[in-house]
């Protein structure tokens, strides 16, 4: 007699199919789990609403964003909270989501691009039902503050586009604007990048997830927070004080986000704040500390941020970064 309890003799053949149906099932499921859903790319006669989710945009001039839709053959609409005033803000939270909501519900409406950054996404992303967005996704484009809705989408498993915003249409690079059209309308996408003293050389593929650090800072903890695991982290910041980058980075490290990832993309770190005793280290110097305990790729200096040359990236999508001493690709699959 067998005295192992575990250990038994499958009867007609039946059991090891049955596991092996079992195992099958559960791989596809877990593939079904972790594959980003990709929005329809944009095609001629789409319609791409505008709308302010935080900072107010009562002096801006959309004219030129509008033109260069127009040009790209899309047509436009313009968001109720376009003009709304209330302190720094475009309106209050529920007319800021109401708004987003209006487009998002609207399956005409292909992408929605926000017209600034500033701060008050977090303040109106629990208000938004994504029911009719799942049936229907669409583009959310933007940067800095829209880090909030770059998250929020990753966790739900769609993905978006880090990008120049409507404010910055006429003041930024062509390369800005040329590279969002190739990300919306589906064209190969990919960058190859000047080498830079402080590259951490190596060759990895993931996910790329990420944005302004000071957002992905601040949401850590809610249901908004990314899952950095075998992803490929891209940060960048503005304004802010050198110890602040540190704190930040460290509270990343600290939350296992960087134990768990393939390789860091840093953007731009502009206009970097000190006190009267120095830091002791710029912003890739501190990010360079916090991380060099980890064999991955950093590709430093990247086209992409608050900086005049912001380049579109898919977030969500799979990229592969090859980081040498001759030259750095960043190539979207």
């Amino acid at each position: 007699m067998n005295s192992n309890p575990f250990s038994f003799v499958p009867k007609q053949g039946v059991l090891y199919p049955m596991l092996l149906l079992i195992f099958v099932l559960q791989s596809m499921n877990s593939q079904a789990q972790t594959t980003m859903i990709t929005p329809p790319y944009l095609q001629k006669g789409d319609t791409v609403a505008i709308v302010a989710t935080a900072r107010k945009n009562v002096d801006d001039n959309l004219k030129p964003t509008i033109d260069l839709l127009h040009s790209w053959g899309l047509e436009v609409v313009i968001g109720n909270t376009i003009g709304l005033d209330l302190n720094q803000l475009a309106g209050t939270d529920e007319q800021r989501a109401a708004d987003f909501q209006k487009q998002m519900d609207n399956p005409n409406i292909k992408a929605i691009w926000c017209a600034r950054g500033g701060y008050g996404t977090v303040r109106m992303i629990d208000l938004l039902d994504f029911t009719k967005f799942k049936q229907h996704p669409k583009w959310i484009i933007g940067f800095s503050d829209v880090t909030v809705l770059h998250n929020h989408l990753n966790t739900m498993g769609y993905k978006s586009i880090h990008g120049t915003m409507p404010v910055s249409v006429e003041r930024t690079a062509p390369e800005s604007i040329s590279t969002l059209k190739t990300a919306l309308f589906g064209q190969n996408l990919s960058y190859k990048i000047d080498p830079f003293p402080m590259n951490r050389f190596g060759k990895a593929t993931g996910e790329l997830v990420g944005g302004n650090l000071s957002i992905l800072y601040s949401l850590m903890g809610s249901k908004s927070a990314i899952d950095c695991t075998d992803k490929i982290l891209f940060i960048e910041d503005l304004d802010e004080y050198l110890y602040h980058i540190d704190r930040m980075m460290m509270n990343l490290k600290r939350n296992g986000c960087l134990e768990s990832i393939k390789g860091i993309i840093v953007g731009g770190m502009t206009k970097m704040k000190d006190n009267d005793i120095p830091w002791g280290k710029n912003a890739n110097e501190i990010v360079q500390d916090v991380t060099k305990k980890y064999n991955i790729p950093i590709l430093y200096n990247f086209p992409a941020g608050h900086v005049h040359d912001n380049r579109a990236l898919i977030m969500g999508n799979t990229v592969t970064m090859d980081v040498n001493e001759n030259c750095n690709t960043v190539v979207f699959e």
